[in-house]
């Protein structure tokens, strides 16, 4: 029999999972909603089926896609978790098998030799295929109208090792540049650079050895570049069967940046080393000249994570903030030059993905006042200008959290920033969860329209616009 989840952080409040796979057809629409906006708004986060075996991790829970149907005016809402081989196990025996993060010393001995896939981090569209990313296995495939599942899905055979849930997709050429760390298992510093075409065919695959082993989350690409971000949230198997953290922040490690032409060999990265510091997501990347810009939510820790020893790190370092790091590609110095843009505590950075690795103005992101921004919880939408150096902001009300906000253009040939905001935001005082909809470069005049749901959805990680 199930029981109930234990009430632990990331397993209460908007957090809690939802225990339910529904439909709602047709949902109540507050406000102007636009009748030429067509397609679906796809989201992707952590709803374990079953209560876990230890210590809850966010990052943990398998995965459920909440899906926004939009055409004419009206807006269909479907839920549906991922089907990988790990739910599929625990759905079997009615119980979870696996440890936190597949930990084998907390799994139970039916998962000996199973892996461990939530796809449960991203989701998006390219080449065809609907998929479900997380960064430890290869990306699993999902039926693109009605969300059921098919499969891990590996580029035909052609996929070396993980692949990471943050993708980038060139919005010049279609190509999809993407990573994987610890190829070959947990704790090795081998880490991978593929290139997919615009008709989803696996071009290039790479294979390269990182300075250390560490849970690389993301990373930067431009017309030009890929960057690999190496912070020491460091991995080690053998630290995990010693009952230590199989993820730990590392302070005494520096951070490295490894810069690679994107036509040249794998060889020829040249790596930059930088303070210790930790980046979960950046905005984007784009090249000036000689010099390369980066905007990126900055930590002082790797947050969510322990010291390697099992302590608790200042909770201080888990407020992130924008900040503009400018390199030099010239090589003539490798200190960035640093310029915290925002003062709030900040994550889940966006911006019109046609603009991804080039020259952009308009950026978004969640945002918060309050220090519950360091568990993930954000109350504020945030459009920043970075032409006049403007941040507006919309505030969600009291008792109420935003999700990470996707923009979608008003037309294809829409200027930068012209088109609609959309994200989910859960009504705390009714316990329920609307799609808002907003005029993207008016994000202060708070929502242009609503699509009502019923329930809730949970908080969650990321998600893409699916034109019709």
């Amino acid at each position: 029999m199930t029981q109930r989840f234990p009430n632990e952080r990331f397993l209460s409040g908007n957090f809690a999972p939802v225990r339910a796979e529904c439909d709602a057809p047709d949902l109540e629409i507050e406000g102007d909603w636009p009748e030429d906006l067509a397609g679906t708004f796809v989201r992707n986060g952590s709803n374990p089926l079953f209560p876990p075996r230890d210590k809850y991790h966010l990052f943990s829970g398998d995965g459920m896609i909440h899906a926004f149907d939009i055409e004419g005016g009206r807006v269909a809402y479907k839920n549906r978790w991922v089907r990988t081989g790990k739910w599929e196990l625990e759905q079997e025996h009615g119980r979870a098998l696996f440890g936190t993060l597949g930990n084998p010393m907390t799994s139970d001995p039916i998962a000996a030799g199973k892996t461990f896939n939530v796809a449960n981090t991203n989701i998006l569209f390219h080449g065809g295929r609907l998929l479900a990313l997380e960064e430890g296995n290869p990306p699993f495939e999902l039926e693109r109208g009605t969300l059921a599942s098919i499969g891990p899905y590996d580029f035909g055979g052609a996929l070396e090792g993980p692949m990471t849930a943050h993708p980038k997709i060139d919005p010049e050429t279609g190509e999809m540049l993407f990573f994987g760390y610890n190829v070959g298992g947990m704790g090795r510093p081998t880490m991978s650079y593929q290139v997919v075409a615009k008709d989803g065919r696996l071009t290039r695959s790479d294979l390269f050895e990182a300075p250390y082993a560490s849970m690389v989350h993301d990373f930067l690409a431009t017309r030009n570049f890929v960057v690999f971000p190496i912070f020491p949230a460091t991995t080690s198997l053998e630290r995990a069967m010693k009952g230590g953290p199989p993820i730990a922040w590392d302070a005494s490690e520096s951070s490295r940046f490894g810069f690679l032409r994107r036509n040249d060999p794998i060889d020829a990265i040249r790596w930059v080393e930088t303070e210790a510091c930790f980046v979960y997501h950046p905005m984007n990347a784009f090249e000036d000249g000689d010099r390369l810009v980066a905007d990126m939510i900055r930590y002082d820790g790797a947050p969510g994570f322990p010291t390697p020893d099992g302590g608790r790190p200042d909770p201080r370092h888990a407020e992130g903030r924008l900040e503009r790091w400018t390199f030099d590609l010239s090589g003539g110095t490798d200190d960035p030059e640093i310029e915290i843009l925002d003062d709030l505590i900040s994550e889940f950075p966006r911006l019109d993905e046609r603009f991804a690795g080039l020259p952009y103005r308009h950026g978004f992101m969640t945002s918060t006042t309050s220090p519950e921004g360091r568990n993930a919880i954000f109350d504020q939408i945030a459009h920043v200008d970075f032409a006049t150096g403007k941040v507006a902001r919309w505030h969600a009300g009291e008792g109420c959290l935003v999700g990470e906000p996707i923009f979608v253009p008003r037309a294809a040939d829409a200027e930068d920033g012209d088109g609609y905001l959309l994200s989910i935001v859960f009504v705390g005082p009714e316990n329920r969860s609307d799609l808002v909809l907003f005029d993207a470069t008016s994000v202060d005049a708070g929502p242009r329209a609503r699509a009502r749901l019923d329930l809730r959805v949970p908080n969650g990680f990321h998600g893409n616009w699916i034109p019709a």
